[in-house]
């Protein structure tokens, strides 16, 4: 078994008499998207600067690539390119001069150099603004420079810190197809307090709260069964005969009757891709007016209510 692309063990970080992360320990795999969520101060933040060598953990370990980052940080920091939060940038500096900049920070010269910044522009739709001081650029220009910057010489692993905080709608489906692209090729770790956008782009999600790691994966149950609303207008005993008869229908209840004869009901089922296509074929040949059929999952806004009301009660 390959071991963690990036791993955490038993992490704890203090500030003076303050404690900002307490004993956390995760493992990230090669091309995994996985989102870091949780309120502002719950310590996403300080963990990214330990995990990219900005700040050094009072004890725990953390490896990128199988190097540690407090003892062969420089190796580390071949392999993870950092996004943070509010996108700063040298505003003296004109777009295209600041990416040259940071490239050569990543030994890039020359063509070598060149051919690197061209890419980053044209990926991030920069090209138009390269000649303009970054001072100049409005909040989403600003964000899309800075992720070009950690572009730069293809890292293995993009650490990201609220990168859609204070764009507007446009941007923010922008750059989630962006991250989602990015996954292609690199391994993404993205920080965020807002939870629909952390369920749209991650594969993977960690909920950390007051420093303490939560969860390492909130979505692994939403996974394991899916759930469907179905509504239909026909005798029940009709439905659930043609219903529990489809492959993978595990259970069919009555979950509330909508009038004119239709009724709601919830089916739990084995997660697969045909069944909903399924289950209207085979409702439709037995004559039944299906009106709806959505799949009702969980929400990860449930998940993450659920466990800060337990750590609440364990606390308390």
């Amino acid at each position: 078994m390959m071991s963690p692309l990036v791993l955490a063990q038993h992490v704890t970080k203090w500030y003076g008499p303050r404690r900002a992360v307490t004993d956390v320990s995760f493992g990230i795999d090669e091309g995994e998207i996985v989102g870091l969520l949780g309120p502002n101060g719950s310590g996403k933040s300080t963990i990214f600067r330990m995990l990219t060598g900005y700040l050094v953990p009072t004890s725990g370990r953390i490896e990128v690539g199988g190097h540690d980052v407090v003892t062969d940080s420089l190796s580390v920091r071949r392999l993870i390119s950092y996004v943070p939060e509010d996108a700063p940038l040298y505003d003296h500096m004109r777009v295209g001069e600041f990416l040259h900049f940071m490239a050569n920070l990543r030994g890039l010269r020359g063509t070598a150099a060149k051919a690197a910044v061209d890419q980053a522009a044209e990926r991030l739709d920069l090209t138009r603004v390269m000649t303009l001081l970054t001072a100049k650029l409005s909040r989403g220009f600003r964000q899309r420079v800075s992720i070009a910057q950690a572009l730069l010489g293809t890292p293995r692993v993009l650490v990201m810190d609220e990168p859609t905080s204070g764009l507007d709608p446009h941007q923010v489906i922008g750059v989630r197809d962006l991250i989602r692209s990015l996954a292609r090729s690199h391994t993404v770790l993205i920080a965020s307090h807002i939870l629909p956008e952390i369920e749209k782009i991650a594969s993977r999600v960690m909920i950390l709260l007051d420093g303490t790691l939560l969860t390492a994966d909130a979505l692994k149950g939403k996974s394991e069964e899916t759930v469907l609303r179905l509504a239909a207008t026909a005798p029940e005993a009709t439905v659930r005969g043609v219903v529990s008869a489809v492959a993978g229908v595990r259970d069919l209840t009555v979950e509330a009757d909508a009038g004119s004869g239709a009724r709601h009901y919830l089916i739990r089922a084995e997660p697969r891709a045909s069944l909903a296509a399924d289950i209207v074929a085979a409702l439709v040949g037995a004559g039944v007016a299906v009106s709806e059929l959505n799949e009702a999952r969980p929400d990860l806004e449930r998940v993450f209510l659920d466990l800060t009301r337990q750590s609440s009660r364990g606390a308390a």
